[in-house]
Formats: C-alpha cells, structure tokens, sequence
C-alpha cells in the first residue's frame, strides 16, 4: 500500500468515526444503539428516512457501520482505494440513512459472490458491482416484511429473493451500460432498477404489491445540517495538506474533464485534486439546500454524501451545475417546490447525468437536468421503490435519450464535414 492510500484510508476512517460519534451524540448511546437494532428489520423502499423509522442516532449509527464494512469488504479482497471504491464506500453510507442496512444487504451481495464464482471469477472482480447493488436491500425487507408472509418463509423469502438479485446483477449491468454509453454515472441504478421493473411485475401479479409511501423528516436538527459542511471542509483541508499548491493545479485539470464512465479523477488528476473537488461539491450542495431552506434528512444527507463521493468519480462544479440548473428550472417551471422530497433529490442525485455537460456542453447538461426531473418522479413507482438508486434508473433512461440524439447530431455533422 503506498503512503497516499495510507492517508486516504485514514481519511476515510475519520469521516466514518464523525459520523458515528456525531449519532452516539445526538441521542446518547444507549438511545443511538437502540434506535440502530430497530432499524435492521425496518421497511426500506423509497422513502423512508431513518431518521424518522429508528432516529437520527441510529440513523447516523448504521451509515457508519455499513461504510465501515464496505471499506473492510474492500481492503479484504486486496482493491485499490481509488475513484469508484470511495464512491462506492461514501454512496453506502448516504444510503444507508434511508434504506440500507447490514441485514438487508447481505443477500445481495452474497448473490454477487455467487455470481463471481459461476462465472469462475474473483469476488474482487464484482466488487463494485456488489457495493453500488445494494441499492436492491429494499427487495429483502419489502419480501420478508410488506407481502403478508410471516415466520420463517418470509425470512426465507427475503433472503431468496436478495440472493437471486445479487446473482443476476454482473451480467445485467454490462448490458446496461451499453444503453447509456457511460454518460449516466449510476450504472448500477439503472440496472436495479430494470431489475427492479419484474419483481414488481411479479408481485402484482400475485396481487402482492404494496404502495410506496414517504416517510420524511422535516426538522432533523442542526448536528445533521453540519455535519456535511464539516466534512467538506475537512476534505479540502487534507487535499490541501496532501499536495499544497499541486492540488489547485491538478483541481484546474480535472475541471476539463468529461467525467464519462471510467473516470477515476485520483488517477486522471491527482489524490489531492480529487479531495479537493469532493470538498467543494459537498459545500456547493450543502450551501444549495440551506439556501432554499430544505431539510437535512436521511435521505438528503444520503445525497450530498453521493455527490461528494462521485466527486473522485466523474463529478465536478463544471459539469455537474449546468445539470442542477436544469433541475431547478424544471421545478419552477412545472409549479414544484424546491424543499420537496422529489425536487430536492433530483437536484443532488440527478448529477449523475454530469457527463453529458462535460461531453456536449453546459446547454445538452441543462436539457438533461430538466428532463431528469420528469422522469424521476414517475420511475420510482414502476420498481415499487425497491431500487434505491431510482435517480440512477431514470438518469440511465435520459442519458440514453439525450446521448443518442448528440451522437447521432455530431456524426451527422462530421460526415457533412468531410
């Protein structure tokens, strides 16, 4: 391990101390332990803010433990900290505040250890795929807790059901990826979502389905609303402190770039530039939703710990406001409110179309951005919510729109050209 993954470790372990101190804080520990047990076997299809189903203790409580793990999962299997493994870790933890917990994800990932044993690979090989699937744990509770089954066939179910899933992810997101060229940065969303399209076929069928409810914390308190602020600060601090002036060099860099899947910006720009970049994001999102009064929930804190950790993959101011800006544009427009669940969401998570920006510019990213929103709030209700990454299935769909009709645009252009 060379000595700039050291630090990067040591980052990583800091961020997910503070989160875990911070909920053995707010409510003691004893309150923050109990309210983090409740939560393991709890509903978790979109939205239900764990700081409301358990409390934000817990809430704060499990996002640490779930990106400790992730981190132990990484560095077990022998990978690279690097761009798509701090973006795996950090996107665990956000959603693990509205969704995820050890319980419910353990299938999925066993499902994709399967998956690479089949295919007489590695784990180590899956890994990413096995990090960002556990947008599928709403599947486990949704079959073990919301179907009517009881005792030890729900249990057996659920599990079931989340190894099945796991099993099914590596092949289905290659395919994936195919459909949107790399420009949707959650590959993986799209693909649990697709996914998630016939299991909710399959349960209505059986007339089992369930409807989507939003559990939303309006007043979450001010340790939750610093607590991203803090972070940023403290990424641009050691981004700083790695490299000094090559840092803000290496930053200018990567601002050019594309941010299209691969993007690796520790290696593409350099460690330092990548902290530093996730620092801004984090505050230019933190200062965004305290600028129109929005809540610092589970599920927003779930998005702007996303936006930072894509941060070091394929996200920068650069490309990713002209996608905010098409966002707002389109609440305004269609009469939403900025503070609501649905707008503010798409707002942070619906960055993962930035690529476009970088690629075909800040107008194509803010068409993009104003689509993104439309679409969103009409996804989440075809996969019943069990796909946490509804922004990724629906950013997957736009960017799929969106790249086919500049691609086909610029080829059309250059044959007029020659």
């Amino acid at each position: 391990m060379t000595e700039i993954e050291k630090s990067l470790y040591r980052l990583m372990l800091v961020l997910i101390a503070g989160t875990a101190a911070v909920g053995l804080f707010i409510e003691g520990p004893s309150e923050a332990l109990r309210e983090f047990l409740i939560l393991q076997w709890s509903q978790s299809r979109l939205i239900h803010d764990f700081s409301v189903t358990g409390g934000p203790g817990g809430a704060l409580l499990n996002a640490a433990l779930m990106a400790a793990l992730s981190l132990l999962v990484v560095r077990m299997n022998g990978v690279r900290l690097s761009g798509p493994t701090i973006a795996g870790v950090l996107t665990v933890m956000g959603f693990s505040l509205f969704g995820k917990t050890a319980l419910n994800v353990v299938p999925v990932v066993l499902g994709v250890w399967l998956a690479a044993r089949s295919a007489g690979k590695t784990f180590k090989s899956y890994i990413m795929i096995a990090l960002f699937g556990s947008a599928l744990g709403p599947l486990t509770t949704t079959l073990a807790l919301e179907i009517g089954l009881s005792g030890f066939g729900a249990v057996a179910a659920g599990i079931a059901g989340g190894i099945a899933a796991g099993f099914i992810l590596p092949g289905l997101a290659m395919a994936m990826l195919r459909l949107h060229e790399g420009y949707n940065l959650y590959n993986i969303g799209l693909t649990c979502g697709f996914f998630g399209l016939f299991a909710a076929a399959l349960l209505a069928a059986a007339r089992r389905d369930v409807p989507i409810t939003v559990v939303w914390n309006g007043a979450p308190g001010p340790a939750m609303a610093l607590l991203i602020p803090v972070f940023s600060v403290v990424l641009v601090g050691w981004g700083l402190a790695l490299e000094g002036k090559g840092a803000i060099s290496s930053f200018r860099k990567l601002m050019k770039l594309t941010g299209r899947l691969p993007s690796d910006f520790l290696d593409m720009a350099s460690p330092g530039a990548a902290l530093l970049n996730m620092g801004v994001l984090g505050l230019i999102g933190s200062a965004y939703v305290a600028l129109v009064g929005g809540s610092f929930n589970g599920p927003v804190l779930g998005g702007l710990f996303t936006l930072i950790g894509f941060g070091a993959f394929g996200k920068h101011p650069r490309n990713s406001l002209p996608v905010m800006a098409g966002v707002i544009a389109s609440t305004l427009i269609f009469g939403k409110s900025l503070t609501a669940p649905g707008p503010i969401l798409a707002l942070l998570f619906g960055t993962t179309l930035a690529p476009l920006a970088g690629e075909f510019g800040p107008l194509v990213g803010f068409a993009a951005g104003f689509l993104h929103l439309v679409l969103v709030e009409r996804t989440g209700a075809w996969h019943m919510g069990m796909d946490l990454y509804n922004n990724g299935f629906a950013g997957g769909l736009t960017a799929g729109l969106v790249a086919a009709a500049m691609e086909w645009i610029r080829s059309n252009k250059q044959e007029r050209m020659k």
